[in-house]
C-alpha cells in the first residue's frame, strides 16, 4: 500500500516538472523563468527525496534552486528583462522535445523500485557493506551518512565542496562586477 502511494506521488511530481518545463518554455518575462527553474530544482529535490537519494536531493535544492538562481538572478541584471520574440515553430520543437523527455520519464517510472522494499539497489551491495564496515573501520564517527561523505568518499565531497564554493565565488563576481556597472553608468 506504502509503495503504491509513493508511486503516484512519484507520478504526481513528474507531472508538476513537466507543467513546469512547459511553463518555462512559454514565458518571455526572464524574471519569471528564473524563478520557475527554481521551482523546478526544488521538485526535483523533492523526487529525488522520494527516492531516497537525500544527498543529491540536498545538493540539488542548494546548487539548483539556491546557487543557480542566486546566479541567474544576478545574470539577469546584467540583461533585458523580456526575451526577445522567438518563431512560433521554435516554440513548437521546444514544446515537442519536453512532452517527449516527459513521456520517457513517465514510461519509465513504473519500473522504479518501490519505496522501503528490501530488494532496491540502495538496500543491496555497496550499501549494506557500508552499513556493516562502518562500525568497524571508524569507531569514532557514530553516524554511518556521516562516516562514508567524510571518508569513505572523501575526495567525491571535497569536489562538491569545490564546486559549491566555485558557484558561490561566481555570483559574488557577477554581483559586484554589476555594481561597478551600475556606478559608472550614474
Amino acid at each position: 500500500m506504502m509503495g503504491d502511494l509513493t508511486q503516484y506521488f512519484d507520478y504526481v511530481l513528474m507531472a508538476m516538472l513537466l507543467a513546469v518545463g512547459v511553463a518555462v518554455i512559454r514565458l518571455r518575462n526572464l524574471f519569471a523563468i528564473v524563478m520557475l527553474t527554481g521551482v523546478y530544482s526544488l521538485l526535483s529535490a523533492a523526487w529525488f527525496t522520494s527516492l531516497d537519494a537525500l544527498d543529491v536531493g540536498f545538493t540539488e535544492a542548494a546548487v539548483g534552486a539556491g546557487i543557480s538562481t542566486v546566479l541567474l538572478l544576478a545574470a539577469m541584471l546584467l540583461t533585458s528583462r523580456e526575451c526577445d520574440k522567438v518563431s512560433v515553430s521554435r516554440h513548437w520543437a521546444a514544446l515537442a522535445v519536453c512532452v517527449a523527455a516527459g513521456a520517457v520519464l513517465l514510461y519509465a517510472l513504473p519500473d522504479m523500485p518501490v519505496y522501503g522494499s528490501p530488494d532496491t539497489p540502495v538496500n543491496a551491495g555497496v550499501g549494506m557493506e557500508y552499513m556493516d564496515r562502518t562500525a568497524d573501520d571508524l569507531k569514532k564517527i557514530p553516524n554511518v551518512v556521516t562516516a562514508v561523505l567524510g571518508s569513505y568518499r572523501g575526495f567525491d565531497t571535497m569536489g562538491e565542496v569545490f564546486v559549491v564554493f566555485a558557484a558561490g565565488v561566481g555570483v559574488a563576481l557577477l554581483m559586484g562586477l554589476s555594481g561597478r556597472r551600475r556606478e559608472e553608468d550614474e
